[in-house]
């Protein structure tokens, strides 16, 4: 095309007029579904997701009401005194097991990460931090907020926090999972007792959820992958640590469960295994409300779930469990976190101290 200066520009024939405001509204149509799919969509998942956690919690809530209507306190009160001695051991001895087991999480994603510390921060750190997110709720926050305070003293950065805490995420989930579908295909019949589901669609759900544990552990082993979370990139552990970050998840819910077996009453029939699966579901619902510790949400479930003649007794367990599991870590985790802070502290002022005589001399 000739311009009037007599040069030729680089340009085609112009389009039609029409041509072009098509080829505009497609651009503009473009552009809008680029924008929703960027900005719309993450919000509309957000507030499906929070509908979802607040119809869990109401729906629990209503239950738990239902379940505690015709309950005296008086009663539970006894309940709990009547529980032996040797059941309160033993419900310690598997929560400390579970905690020690917690730990783990952080010593393997050290590891994964090339971090090199002494496992007594490492401990601290994962112990404090779930006792905190256990009780307080909101894990993504307060859990990373009690690493980060940690880990900071020795030189990890913020996004090595954050890997931390995803690949300490994956190995509960990993745990959870591999719990679950096990235990739907290994107790499809008495889990359908529970649930009212055909034994042959708790073992389809099982082997289903089994494949989805089998089809990542498979994907992390091809070739080293990553996932992009609030902008970071994060790397996901191969299959050596994932094989083991499942049978640590599953060690810590098994141990978990067991604390909360030994106190239950007498007339609860059920074996362990099918327990866990049912003790793991109430655990997965509770995070699902985001309620603290899942409270509420996990004790209703547990109720309706578990067979027991006296509900006095069963919530009696609930609440010791409640108190051993989740409280008395708390303040342990409170007491470890001063007594450390005040050491650090100590030793900052004698060095200075030390500082201060050698100027003199």
């Amino acid at each position: 095309m000739k311009r009037p200066d007599g040069e030729f520009s680089q340009e085609g024939p112009a389009a039609p007029a029409g041509e072009a405001k098509k080829q505009d509204a497609g651009g503009a149509g473009l552009d809008f579904l680029s924008t929703a799919r960027r900005y719309i969509a993450p919000s509309v998942g957000k507030a499906l997701g929070g509908v979802a956690s607040l119809a869990v919690f109401v729906l629990a809530g209503f239950a738990l009401a239902s379940a505690i209507s015709s309950v005296k306190f008086s009663d539970i009160r006894a309940a709990m005194a009547a529980m032996s001695a040797e059941q309160i051991l033993a419900a310690l001895l598997f929560t400390a097991l579970s905690y020690v087991a917690l730990t783990g999480y952080d010593a393997l994603a050290l590891r994964e990460l090339r971090l090199r510390m002494r496992y007594r921060i490492a401990a601290l750190a994962s112990f404090a931090s779930y006792a905190f997110s256990f009780n307080l709720g909101f894990p993504v926050v307060t859990a990373a907020a009690v690493r980060y305070w940690i880990y900071s003293r020795v030189g990890v950065t913020a996004v090595q926090v954050a890997n931390i805490t995803v690949i300490a995420g994956v190995t509960f989930w990993l745990g959870m999972t591999s719990v679950v579908g096990v235990g739907l295909m290994a107790r499809a019949g008495e889990i359908g007792a529970i649930d009212k589901l055909p034994a042959f669609v708790n073992f389809a759900l099982g082997l289903m959820i089994c494949a989805g544990v089998g089809y990542y552990v498979v994907w992390v082993s091809l070739r080293r992958r990553r996932v992009r979370l609030r902008g970071h990139f994060f790397e996901l552990p191969g299959f050596a640590p994932t094989v083991g970050q499942t049978l640590l998840g599953v060690a810590d819910l098994c141990s978990a469960a067991a604390a909360l077996y030994a106190l239950l009453p007498q007339d609860v029939s059920l074996d362990f295994p099918t327990f866990v699966s049912v003790y793991v579901f109430a655990c997965i619902l509770g995070v699902i409300s985001h309620a603290p510790g899942g409270i509420g949400v996990f004790e209703a479930t547990m109720l309706n779930a578990l067979p027991s003649h006296s509900q006095e007794s069963l919530l009696a367990s609930l609440l010791l469990f409640r108190i051993i599991y989740y409280f008395l870590p708390f303040i342990l985790a409170l007491a470890f976190l001063g007594a450390d802070e005040g050491s650090r502290r100590w030793n900052s002022l004698r060095e200075t101290i030390a500082r201060i005589l050698e100027a003199r001399e």
